[in-house]
């Protein structure tokens, strides 16, 4: 059984931090890099609607179903973006990756590829997950190949699944590595960092 807890993730370069309110400025001022509440696919806060985001994330935490992290740089020490464990089942020991989104300054560099490591290696290294997981709309497509980057299966598809912000209902694809699948996905994304070439 998995007992997920609010715990610092960090490496070089980059921290996960536990989501407080206190951050809600923060997170606002990240989302408007991009204006990425414009993104039809993606759940990202809106101006005005990232108190309330974060109240929710906050609730799922309270609840023992959710972890929620903001993304620092460390070089800029500034917030630029938020991720987080969610459905977690701690009787089977699975949880799912996901309510990730990063300033556009930060897409397409070694973040994603770096918090995703973190945050694997803690699921399965310390949690001990037996599976990790990602779902994403069937129509984002640079987010299916950010996941399949990682070194994920594609478990297969939902269909109409869940509402998206625009009322439209969504399919969901859903991803996955097991433990047994962790320490050959683990060394791919070390050496994809090894290497900086790591744009997922």
């Amino acid at each position: 059984m998995i007992q997920p807890t609010a715990v610092t993730l960090e490496t070089t370069g980059l921290r996960l931090e536990p989501l407080a309110e206190s951050h809600t400025g923060a997170l606002e001022a990240a989302a408007r890099d991009g204006e990425l509440w414009n993104i039809r696919v993606t759940s990202v806060p809106a101006p005005g609607e990232t108190a309330a985001y974060v109240a929710a994330a906050l609730e799922g935490q309270r609840a023992g179903h959710m972890l929620p992290f903001v993304v620092i740089d460390l070089a800029r020490d500034e917030v630029i973006g938020s991720t987080r464990y969610h459905d977690i089942v701690q009787a089977i020991g699975r949880l799912e990756i996901g309510y990730t989104w990063y300033a556009r300054r930060a897409q397409r560099t070694h973040v994603n590829t770096t918090a995703k490591l973190l945050l694997m290696r803690h699921a399965f290294d310390t949690l001990g997950a037996k599976v990790v997981g990602w779902r994403t709309d069937n129509f984002n497509f640079a987010s299916q190949r950010a996941i399949e980057r990682l070194g994920a299966r594609r478990d297969g598809v939902i269909r109409h699944h869940a509402l998206r912000r625009d009322g439209t209902v969504r399919d969901t694809v859903m991803y996955s590595v097991t433990a047994g699948e962790w320490p050959e996905v683990r060394a791919h994304l070390e050496h994809l960092l090894a290497r900086g070439a790591a744009p997922c």
